[in-house]
């Protein structure tokens, strides 16, 4: 798992800062419709791989589940029903090939359909779930696997409707799953 899972994965906060993701635990292959919020999984997805990680900080934690799937992403997350394109019914946060979607897309006091998040006792990760979790997101391309991220505080705080997400927060996000994404798909 070292090899789709590493130790550390390097970032940078909003303000530039270098940041390092730390692996929490890595959770045993599950079946997609376990690993995956229902709006997350569509047909053709094989099986599902997660970890959390938790910033250095240890302020806030992000679940990174791997759906690998039995043909090209876009006809397995994001699809639209009956050959519609993904442009049109893709769940929100859910990015197009190579490309993250502009946060205007959903509202931040919405939470989008995601990975389900992982916790690991004794660690920063010991109370996130899915009350937890206040961002995520999913990028695909055309490859055989989809990364999607769900990410909230290491202290356990659930998510309130309304909740705002910190910038930091949706950042972290979306730099495991590019990051993650990017090893996988070279």
């Amino acid at each position: 798992m070292a090899q789709v899972f590493p130790g550390t994965v390097p970032g940078l906060s909003p303000s530039g800062a270098r940041v390092t993701y730390e692996l929490a635990g890595v959770a045993p292959e599950a079946p997609c419709r376990a690993a995956f919020q229902p709006a997350a999984v569509r047909p053709g997805c094989r099986t599902a791989l997660r970890a959390t990680y938790a910033d250095s900080t240890q302020t806030f934690v992000v679940t990174v589940g791997i759906a690998v799937l039995d043909r090209p992403a876009l006809t397995a997350l994001g699809a639209g029903p009956r050959g519609a394109g993904p442009a049109a019914t893709a769940p929100p946060e859910t990015v197009r090939p190579g490309t993250v979607r502009p946060e205007t897309v959903r509202p931040e006091t919405v939470r989008p359909e995601t990975v389900r998040p992982v916790a690991f006792p004794g660690g920063p990760a010991a109370w996130f779930g899915d009350r937890q979790y206040f961002t995520g997101v999913v990028v695909g391309s055309g490859e055989h696997y989809v990364v999607a991220t769900a990410a909230g505080y290491a202290d356990g705080r659930a998510y309130q409707p309304g909740d705002r997400v910190v910038p930091r927060l949706r950042d972290a996000a979306r730099q495991l799953a590019a990051t993650l994404h990017r090893a996988l798909t070279g």
